[in-house]
């Protein structure tokens, strides 16, 4: 019985709800950066083998540049996001220890509450920081969504003489002309090829990811706010116990000392 209530107690003090927030931001991140980098790696594949786009020489900032950047960029999200998931359940683990053992090993300071309010504030940030990826994860699923529907509307229309331009979509300059027409045999080899399907389905997966981060963000402020809101309630509690302990200890020493005078004052 004695084990049985140990792990009752040991299960009482995991804070369930940054657990499902964890899991749901591990789970989106993994999505982001895994199905992100394998989509930048098969446009980089998509650029060169069909549209016939070389690197640039030198250190100009070319598309080719920019996707490596950006794959640097997943590469410290994932680590950045793993190691701040850590710490959130670490801050959930000793709020909700905190509340339950008010007067146990864990004592609610000031700097227990600035802590919370640290996190409070930088979740906010890293929400809306989410926010604007999410956003800017939708542009490439809006371009191969016009690539996949072109490719769809020349086996639909026969005799359609469609174009696609990277000009249009800011990849490369405007005096660089760089396009592929349903006419072309790269074109037709693009749309009958797995890969392109495979990068736009990727991208979209990504788009879901960042979403779900999204969604993780939101949940770790409500988790935060309650806690924040329980931290402080235990506290005036804590204040009050103090205040009211000292009060009885006190109206103690006063009745002991009057106890002692009428005793001297008989004798």
């Amino acid at each position: 019985m004695g084990c049985f209530e140990c792990c009752i107690k040991c299960l009482g003090g995991i804070p369930y709800a940054s657990l499902i927030a964890t899991i749901l931001l591990y789970a989106g991140v993994a999505l982001f950066c895994g199905c992100g980098h394998e989509a930048l790696s098969g446009t980089v594949n998509i650029l060169q083998t069909y549209f016939e786009l070389a690197r640039t020489a030198g250190d100009t900032l070319d598309v080719f540049t920019m996707i490596d950047i950006f794959k640097y960029v997943i590469y410290g999200i994932a680590a950045a996001f793993f190691v701040y998931g850590i710490l959130l359940m670490v801050e959930g683990f000793f709020t909700t220890g905190a509340i339950k053992d008010l007067y146990g090993d864990f004592k609610i300071t000031t700097c227990g509450r600035c802590v919370s309010a640290w996190f409070i504030m930088l979740t906010y940030l890293f929400m809306l920081a989410w926010l604007g990826v999410t956003a800017f994860t939708s542009l490439p699923v809006y371009m191969y969504f016009n690539v996949w529907t072109i490719c769809r509307n020349t086996t639909l229309v026969e005799g359609a003489n469609l174009c696609l331009d990277l000009r249009q979509f800011g990849i490369v300059t405007i005096g660089e002309e760089k396009k592929i027409c349903t006419a072309s045999e790269n074109f037709l080899r693009m749309c009958e090829s797995t890969e392109l399907n495979m990068t736009f389905h990727l991208f979209i997966v990504a788009l879901a990811g960042a979403g779900a981060a999204v969604i993780a963000m939101v949940h770790y402020l409500m988790v935060l706010s309650a806690n924040w809101a329980y931290v402080k309630d235990a506290c005036r509690m804590q204040k009050y116990e103090d205040i009211k302990s000292k009060e009885e200890q006190e109206l103690h020493d006063i009745h002991s000392t009057r106890s002692k005078e009428r005793l001297n004052a008989y004798t």
